[in-house]
């Protein structure tokens, strides 16, 4: 499903070689809903920085030819920014022993190669070299009667399940980012997903 593709894997500051490909492939997919982000590289550059600093971040890319069409990032969480640290804190969790995934971004005419599953796989498998056994993830939560929201749209919920993650009730944090057409940052909620790691 992923021939023809090229894997690059990059970990912690090494991303800086790749950072604008990163930056404008963010920029694309998460102007879709439901993130419907207004974004530059500026901004960008900002938000990306947490990857740059820690050494214990990998970064997976996904080339045709010279073009990056797909990412995804993960981070301890204890290497995270304080906002996705901060729901897990407050409610006890030993963020030390906890994963944080970021994005993944796939071009749309690229979706439906498996490059999903290959995200989670190449994640999963940070989290172990890094003697964590708790990954977790989060998702704008929108309203569903949001006058932008497509009516054949169908949340990942179900392939997230399929691959073991489940909602983590009560876990919640907010990231601002400026939506489509707006100049300023308004908050957003986040909703947290987690899978225990089989040993």
């Amino acid at each position: 499903m992923t021939a023809g593709l090229r894997i690059e894997l990059l970990r912690g500051h090494e991303l800086s070689a790749r950072i604008e490909a990163l930056a404008d492939l963010r920029v694309t997919v998460f102007r879709e809903w439901p993130y419907l982000y207004e974004g530059t590289r500026e901004y960008e550059s900002h938000y990306l920085g947490v990857y740059l600093r820690s050494p214990r971040s990998l970064t997976v890319l996904v080339h045709d030819a010279d073009r990056c069409i797909g990412a995804t990032t993960v981070v301890p969480l204890a290497d995270a920014g304080a906002d996705a640290q901060r729901p897990f804190v407050e409610g006890g969790h030993a963020i030390e022993r906890i994963d944080y995934f970021g994005e993944s971004v796939v071009l749309p005419e690229y979706r439906g190669r498996g490059l999903g599953v290959l995200f989670f796989e190449k994640r999963e498998a940070h989290a172990r070299e890094h003697g964590l056994d708790f990954c977790a993830f989060c998702a704008v939560e929108r309203p569903d009667d949001h006058p932008a929201r497509p009516a054949d749209y169908l949340p990942n919920d179900r392939f997230w399940q399929r691959r073991g993650y489940a909602r983590l009730p009560g876990l919640q944090t907010t990231f601002s980012w400026p939506d489509l057409g707006a100049t300023e940052s308004t908050p957003k909620p986040m909703l947290f997903w987690g899978k225990r790691l089989a040993p």
